[in-house]
């Protein structure tokens, strides 16, 4: 498919803004659109509308974004992760889980995709340092 137009609301941050248009992707904000404190259906509608993937981390808009698929109302696209999961996840690991996206065939065959963090235990394995021996 490719890169996508996303459309990101307020919880999205700005350095996963930045190194998304670095790499060319197609990125407005809610903030250059809406007043600070829109309420999600307005956003949603708006990511719709315009054709764009709706990008946030807003539990809220998740639970919406759901609503509409049950509803049977066409969107582009919606892709989640949850705030706490910024703790764990660097801003390239979110731009090379949306380049992984944009490499599928049809990433939005089921509308609504969730980021999780990266496995990171075999890494961890590899930099353990040995224990010492007791006698």
């Amino acid at each position: 498919m490719g890169r996508f137009p996303v459309f990101t609301d307020n919880h999205v941050q700005t350095s996963v803004i930045h190194g998304l248009r670095q790499r060319g992707w197609s990125v407005v904000r809610a903030v250059d659109v809406f007043p600070e404190n829109t309420v999600d259906d307005v956003l949603f509608e708006h990511a719709a509308r315009d054709g764009r993937v709706l990008v946030t981390n807003d539990r809220g808009i998740h639970r919406l974004g759901v609503t509409w698929l049950e509803a049977g109302r066409p969107f582009a696209g919606l892709v989640f992760w949850a705030q706490e999961d910024y703790a764990s996840m660097t801003t390239g690991d979110l731009i090379r889980a949306f380049e992984a996206l944009a490499a599928q065939e049809d990433p939005f065959a089921y509308p609504i995709r969730t980021i999780r963090p990266p496995d990171r235990s075999a890494l961890r394995e590899r930099f353990k340092r040995p224990r010492r021996r007791t006698r």
